[in-house]
């Protein structure tokens, strides 16, 4: 059956952090609309995609995005009506294309990304499909419920304090169940408060809906975390509940190649050694960006010194573009991979990044935005490429609980869906 583009049509929308974004609302011949909102980072690598904002200090601090709204509303709703939405790698592949640059700078990558996510979830509309499903079928992955990762402390680029890493999330591998697994992270996440208060931290949330204390030394965090992991009645560990950490190094690393942390001077290789430390004292799984983007020479000792034990993920480093992923790999720099689509700009290239990743035996993680919207589209994602990982925030804030209740949702409906780390 053909079901063609009858209509494309963006708003400006704002997104959590009270920024604007876009929303993309796809129209079928038949009468069928589904929509999806853009997020956007805070943090980001310098090799995304390229959101376009309009500049204009008068609206929103020159953060508009009525330039994006109107390449939807024009341009490529000109040249995609009439286009099958059955076949989006279709569609995707003539929105880059429309665009004709490597970076989705002309068009800007919030048009192109809102337009790939209504495209998709229209076609599984049209399959009969729900959207995890049909992404399964087109990605031929089995799907699979993912460990969520919630981030509770947040520092860096997400919260106004003294803390330069950036994210310390729970993960609940011991989890028998994906409701059982969002139960723990809740849970911990409220013994967390309790002790931040009666310890005199303040209890407010960074972008992401973690807390935001103030302090600077990551092992005080951990120290908090453990606490309050036991405080809720959970053993610290895989067969409990693990922590995760994004430095987010880029962030804290200085011109002249040293990393400042906690008001210490580093190398890369006493980082490195921090990091050691910090997994042989702490129950940590997953390093996520522990150096720099552009330090991959380091990348490479810290992957051959940490990879054995704990998974050493590329995010900024990385942003989900698959001749980069291809170049790590064969240098040999991490063992995973976080996935955002609106860093590379098209749910195809997105699938292209997870397969390689997967091929090169790379474990992923699909992921939220600091800028979110109440899309719960990576949710259905991380379901329906199998990867096992998904980490959209802490348990609060409703754009952050739309992922993990989307993920219920699905648990309830499909009992039958594996849970857990999945098999690479």
């Amino acid at each position: 059956m053909t079901l063609r583009i009858a209509d494309l049509h963006a708003v400006e929308i704002l997104d959590s952090r009270a920024r604007p974004t876009l929303a993309v609302t796809l129209t079928a011949e038949d009468g069928t609309r589904v929509r999806a909102g853009v997020p956007a980072g805070a943090s980001t690598g310098t090799r995304e995609a390229v959101e376009l904002r309009d500049g204009d200090a008068e609206r929103y601090g020159g953060q508009g995005v009525l330039g994006a709204v109107g390449h939807v509303n024009g341009e490529i709703a000109r040249a995609l009506t009439g286009r099958d939405v059955g076949s989006p790698a279709d569609v995707d592949r003539a929105l880059l294309e429309l665009d004709g640059t490597d970076t989705k700078s002309r068009l800007g990558a919030n048009a192109v990304v809102g337009v790939s996510l209504a495209v998709w979830r229209a076609a599984a509309v049209l399959a009969g499909r729900e959207l995890w499903q049909y992404i399964a079928d087109v990605a031929g992955t089995r799907p699979w419920l993912p460990v969520p990762h919630f981030n509770v402390v947040n520092g860096g680029a997400h919260a106004a304090n003294d803390l330069d890493f950036q994210e310390f999330m729970l993960a609940p591998l011991g989890a028998p169940s994906l409701p059982e697994a969002v139960r723990a992270g809740a849970e911990v996440y409220a013994r967390l408060k309790s002790r931040l208060a009666a310890e005199g931290f303040a209890t407010g949330l960074g972008d992401e809906g973690g807390f935001a204390p103030a302090v600077s030394r990551p092992e005080d965090v951990l120290d908090l975390l453990v606490e309050s992991i036991a405080d809720a009645g959970r053993v610290p560990g895989r067969e409990g509940v693990a922590i995760a950490l994004d430095p987010a190094a880029s962030e804290f690393r200085a011109p002249d190649g040293r990393y400042r942390v906690a008001g210490e001077s580093l190398t890369g290789d006493q980082l490195i050694a921090r990091y050691e430390e910090i997994v042989d004292r702490y129950p940590v799984w997953s390093i996520e960006d522990g150096l720099a983007e552009d330090d991959w020479d380091g990348w490479v000792r810290l992957t051959a010194r940490l990879g054995h034990r704990a998974q050493i993920m590329g995010d900024d480093i990385f942003v989900t573009n698959p001749a980069i992923i291809a170049a790590a790999i064969g240098r040999k720099i991490a063992n995973s991979a976080l996935i955002k689509v609106n860093q590379i700009g098209t749910v195809t290239e997105t699938l292209d990044a997870m397969r390689l990743c997967r091929d090169a035996g790379y474990t992923q993680m699909v992921s939220h935005r600091s800028g979110e919207t109440d899309d719960s589209f990576i949710a259905d994602l991380a379901v329906g490429t199998g990867c096992g990982q998904l980490k959209s925030g802490a348990p609060a804030r409703g754009e952050r609980i739309a992922k993990y209740n989307r993920l219920l949702e699905i648990a309830e409906t499909h009992p039958e869906l594996p849970f857990g780390l999945a098999d690479v």
